[in-house]
């Protein structure tokens, strides 16, 4: 396991590039995101440990992060400020816009997937959603209907103009960007939905995450009771992530300190929980071209690379 360590800044959320195997971008916080400012932190690691290539600051608390898919030195942070920020990494200044719309805490950004878009979502605690052309200095459209606040905002990898949103309000809802509607609004929880994320290899499966404890995946085909329900952790679910090397294969990481790792498709669906920090663990994804490897980063100041035991043992991947 290699560990990364910055003090006084505590990670929020954390994702590899989608160009370079060995670069990652984390949000962090000072002062736990209560007060005090944020930075953007680029990493890079090699084989036997993670190091800093640059650390770009923010007047606030930086909540969540997300890398372009069209140029490896651009991303996307937000803020407790309600703004987004976009940096640009082959820039000496770094910040290269700021969009400021949102009148709460943006606490999820997601650049879409799909080569022939070059869209940004951001979702607030003002309980709006905006969909944004980052060419341009005003969002393209808003979607309101949540109750509360969301916590994330995910593109379908699978369908043109389709993001998913998770609320305080217990619901999961899909959007249409075209038609500017809700197209599904699914009571997944009787708690705060923290986090959601799309199956990578089934575009009507979703799993969300909660305030209850539990991860519940979703066929959006019939969405009256979940696919499954994966119970373990002992506080609320911070993050999910599905496996982008297996279609039933998840991590979920919490406030309990842990990262679980989870097959939906078994009996007994948990396949390992990781104790290797200290304090609540926020931030989680997939390294898409390095098989299994996993990085996660918590609010201890730790950033952390590894192959989960349970995945490293597991046969050669073979997509379905």
């Amino acid at each position: 396991m290699k560990t990364f360590r910055s003090p006084a800044r505590h990670g929020y959320a954390v994702e590899i590039s989608p160009f370079l195997p060995t670069r990652l971008a984390c949000a962090t916080s000072q002062h736990y995101g209560i007060a005090g400012g944020g930075a953007l932190l680029v990493l890079e690691q090699s084989d036997t440990a993670i190091g800093l290539v640059r650390s770009l600051e923010w007047t606030d608390g930086l909540f969540d992060v997300s890398w372009s898919e069209r140029n490896e030195h651009v991303l996307v942070t937000g803020g407790g400020d309600g703004s987004l920020q976009l940096w640009d990494l082959g820039n000496q200044a770094g910040l290269l816009q700021v969009l400021k719309e949102h009148t709460q805490e943006v606490y999820s950004v997601d650049w879409s997937q799909t080569r022939d878009e070059n869209l940004v979502v951001s979702g607030s605690w003002d309980r709006t959603a905006k969909v944004w052309d980052p060419s341009r200095s005003q969002s393209l459209c808003t979607f309101q209907g949540h109750e509360g606040v969301i916590y994330s905002t995910i593109w379908s990898p699978h369908i043109p103009a389709c993001f998913a949103s998770a609320s305080g309000d217990g619901t999961l809802r899909v959007w249409d960007v075209k038609s500017g509607a809700c197209r599904l609004a699914i009571s997944a929880h009787n708690a705060e939905i923290l986090s959601c994320d799309w199956c990578k290899y089934d575009q009507n499966v979703l799993v969300t995450g909660a305030v209850d404890c539990s991860l519940c995946v979703w066929d959006l085909r019939n969405v009256r009771k979940p696919l499954s329900q994966l119970l373990g952790h002992s506080y609320a679910v911070r993050r999910v992530k599905f496996s982008p090397y297996s279609q039933t294969k998840l991590a979920s990481c919490s406030y309990d300190f842990t990262v679980r790792l989870w097959d939906h498709s078994r009996p007994n669906p948990l396949l390992e929980t990781l104790e290797h920090h200290s304090e609540f663990v926020c931030g989680l994804d997939f390294n898409l071209h390095i098989p299994d490897q996993v990085v996660d980063c918590s609010w201890d100041e730790t950033v952390k690379v590894y192959t989960p035991p349970c995945l490293a043992m597991a046969p050669p991947h073979s997509a379905p």
